[in-house]
């Protein structure tokens, strides 16, 4: 009988000790390998209350992940990265214990040391828009990319790098450069009202507020008091969320003060006009690919770009620097579209590899990850 009654309490210790797991199993749709793609699961379904867990792979191997928190500072949800090969599923398990360290992979923050740019990067790229501090220069509300050629954060070692040491980022050290020209332009992926034929190209953000930075995904918002079309002024809000793995941002914009439907131009700056691009408005996405050139006129291999504009009826076209994806604007939307680019030298040895990511980008828009909870 003390036999059983030991199990009995042996039992009760290990349930109140929370080491019955969860079973989460990730399916691929799509008959292609889908790498280190970010999944995010309400944390009401896994019943996670704080941190305390240990998230693992089929291989018992543990797996970065990051809670997202809601206003009153409570986990939301949860995210890591998912690697399911085409047409197949795996299983991760969530266990009570430890987790360890997470060691960043997205960063972002306004840089007021450099005319208040706001900078953001995840492993694959760097980016950043351009601040008050630039207002007498005529900037735009266009995107500039820095290349990266190491999945390190590599966005205050640049700035101290330019700022302090005199070694400019604009030339490739080991790890990349910032060679992409903006101007007043939408430049790797800006987006602007488009009326009577005219693209209404922005100028400086005049505040800023982040959300979320890292570990593994990085969300902030700009907002622009002074959107013009024709005579008529607005505002408008974008919040970016760059992930962990992404080729390309995230950007959620509305305006405020409109009061009929308007037309939004994501654009990609064609410089030269030399590139090469791709354009397929049915799967609802633009791309670019040009030579990349250092400051000290060196090639630095092939320079990427794209656009990608999900669920909605798109049409395609030029203006005179670039090259657009136009669809409809409806007051009080919340309109969402992607943007970023990449490298030759890292992750993207031709235009064609390019290409076909942005291709497959838009197929898992359109089929996400299958989430399957046990």
């Amino acid at each position: 009988m003390k036999k059983y009654i030991v199990h009995f309490f042996a039992i009760i210790l290990l349930y109140s000790c929370g080491s019955v797991s969860k079973h989460i199993t990730i399916s691929n749709p799509i008959n292609f390998d889908r790498s280190n793609e970010m999944v995010e699961i309400k944390t009401s379904e896994l019943r996670i209350k704080n941190s305390n867990v240990i998230l693992k792979n089929e291989t018992n191997e543990e797996i970065p992940y990051q809670l997202i928190y809601n206003k009153n500072n409570k986990p939301e949800s949860i995210i890591f990265q998912a690697t399911v090969k085409a047409s197949n599923s795996v299983v991760y398990t969530l266990i009570k214990g430890n987790p360890a360290p997470v060691k960043p992979k997205t960063y972002g923050r306004q840089i007021p040391e450099r005319k208040d740019d706001f900078a953001w990067e995840n492993d694959l790229a760097a980016y950043r828009m351009y601040g008050p501090a630039l207002a007498n220069e005529n900037p735009s509300n266009g995107v500039d990319i820095w290349l990266k050629r190491t999945s390190e954060l590599v966005v205050d070692k640049r700035y101290n790098d330019e700022l302090k040491n005199g070694k400019s980022y604009h030339i490739d050290h080991g790890d990349g450069l910032d060679c992409y020209k903006v101007g007043h332009t939408l430049g790797a992926g800006g987006i602007a009202p488009f009326s009577n034929n005219k693209l209404w190209v922005g100028n400086f953000y005049n505040s800023f507020k982040i959300h979320e930075n890292g570990p593994l995904r990085t969300v902030f918002s700009l907002t622009y008091n002074n959107v013009k079309i024709k005579n008529e002024e607005y505002k408008q809000i974008i919040t970016i969320t760059t992930d962990a793995g992404s080729m390309l941002n995230k950007a959620v914009v509305t305006y405020e003060g409109l009061n009929k439907p308007i037309k939004l131009a994501g654009g990609i700056f064609l410089h030269d006009g030399k590139g090469v691009i791709a354009e397929n408005p049915s799967n609802g996405y633009i791309a670019y690919a040009e030579n990349a050139t250092s400051d000290a006129g060196l090639s630095s291999g092939r320079n990427y770009i794209g656009v990608s504009v999900p669920n909605k009826s798109v049409s395609t076209g030029k203006d005179n620097e670039h090259l657009l994806i136009l669809s409809d604007y409806t007051p009080g939307e919340a309109f969402t579209y992607y943007f970023g680019g990449g490298w030759s030298k890292w992750g993207y040895p031709t235009d064609k590899d390019w290409f076909d990511a942005m291709e497959n980008f838009s197929l898992k828009l359109k089929q996400p990850l299958m989430i399957t909870i046990k």
